[in-house]
């Protein structure tokens, strides 16, 4: 969430920012400052009459203690009446108060000065690459048709007993799941990350906290009896640990790693792009999250980032790291760099990992804060996170570019976690 004063400060600038993200916030910001004037003409109205009443109460005192007990209760009654314009006041306040934050949550985060501006992922920033694309003979199957024939991961089975996008991995497919979940883990703790295990459910004040709530609530699985959602990715209950927290300054960066099951409705997805594991409803994702101070929340993104490119460089798979552009971003981002891995039978790229800043967008929401030694006055911290890596496009890009005519050979640094070499 953008704080007023930002708001209030550098209209032009919040404005001509917002339109890298293809929203146009003028009409928006307008009405926000006009329920802030109005706001802090009340405000400092009951200011005024809350001072005027605190020195009355004071003269009450000396008068009574001079025993001019008369005088005093003179001075009584006009409190009284300044209580009530003081009620009256507070009155019309809250209705301001509720009115500007109502209208600051719809308003994205502002996009760091090297995103650019663009629709969607054609125009999104190509960083730099890494690892070799491989040709696969002309008898290659793709990934839905490789875990049929290895009879490892059964969609069918999954539709029976919950529905399309609830894959049951079987055998060797469900130890691979294990295995990647055990690696990415382990690389996140010798990094300097500090495991959690949170729970799958949430309340409305975590997922407002992230900025899922209200932007995504059509995305996300709800459980309407006690108003519970399920949760998207580890980044909604793991950075809410920090919920209402002043953190110590010198404690800064606070570094999380999560694995959890994800939940997404996906609702519209359909078609060739969504087949397989290419899109589930229920998946597997490692989460990193960093509460980073602001001066250096950047250098912890491109820490994040080179974590993450570690990881699918020692997977051995061919991948590309994209910066995002305005329109291809969350509304909570300020800077976000995907990671793609290359598909060698579906022949395109897979994304498999977003990393990303939200600076002090979501920690306004959170109230996260921190204080450093010999300033009283707390500040805003930054929030960051990214996927370590999220498992369906991982297994589904390990699956395809590594079959062979003898099975599907295992990746070598994770086998000391799986057990065997190949699926066969």
């Amino acid at each position: 969430m953008l704080t007023i004063n930002l708001i209030r400060e550098k209209k032009d600038f919040v404005i001509k920012r917002l339109k890298v993200k293809n929203f146009n916030a003028e009409e928006l910001i307008d009405s926000i400052l006009l329920l802030d004037t109005s706001r802090r003409e009340i405000q400092n109205k009951a200011d005024m009459v809350q001072a005027e009443m605190n020195r009355i109460s004071r003269e009450i005192g000396l008068l009574l203690k001079s025993g001019k007990k008369k005088e005093a209760d003179v001075a009584r009654e006009k409190t009284y009446s300044l209580k009530e314009e003081i009620k009256s006041l507070s009155d019309k306040l809250i209705p301001l108060e509720n009115g500007v934050r109502n209208e600051i949550i719809l308003l994205p985060n502002l996009p760091h000065e090297s995103v650019v501006t663009g629709h969607g992922a054609d125009d999104n920033v190509k960083v730099r690459e890494g690892g070799k694309i491989i040709e696969l003979p002309d008898n290659s199957l793709p990934h839905w048709d490789l875990i049929k024939k290895y009879d490892i991961i059964d969609f069918d089975l999954g539709i029976k007993l919950t529905g399309a996008g609830f894959p049951v991995y079987k055998g060797k497919g469900a130890k691979l799941e294990r295995a990647l979940i055990s690696f990415f883990l382990d690389e996140g703790v010798k990094a300097g990350y500090t495991e959690v295990l949170p729970p799958l459910l949430v309340n409305e004040d975590s997922g407002f906290g992230t900025g899922q709530l209200p932007d995504k609530e059509g995305q996300m699985y709800n459980i309407t009896l006690d108003n519970y959602y399920l949760i998207p990715t580890a980044e909604v209950p793991v950075t809410n640990i920090y919920r209402d927290v002043i953190l110590n300054g010198e404690s800064l960066p606070v570094r999380n790693i999560a694995y959890t099951p994800c939940f997404r409705r996906e609702a519209g997805s359909w078609g060739a792009h969504v087949r397989g594991l290419n899109r589930l409803h229920q998946f597997d994702k490692v989460e990193i999250v960093q509460i980073a101070h602001p001066d250096y929340s950047y250098t912890s993104l491109e820490e994040m980032v080179s974590h993450v490119e570690n990881l699918i460089s020692k997977l051995e798979l061919p991948y590309r790291i994209m910066r995002l552009c305005g329109g291809d971003m969350s509304f909570t981002s300020a800077l976000t760099y995907d990671f793609e891995v290359w598909s060698a039978a579906q022949k395109r790229w897979l994304e498999v990992s977003s990393v990303s800043n939200f600076e002090s967008f979501q920690a306004n929401r959170l109230k996260c804060r921190f204080k450093e030694r010999g300033n009283k006055q707390a500040r805003l911290a930054h929030t960051l996170n990214g996927s370590a890596l999220a498992l369906p496009r991982v297994v589904a890009a390990l699956l395809e570019n590594n079959q062979t005519e003898k099975g599907i050979m295992v990746p070598e640094v994770i086998r000391p976690y799986t057990g065997f070499d190949r699926i066969d």
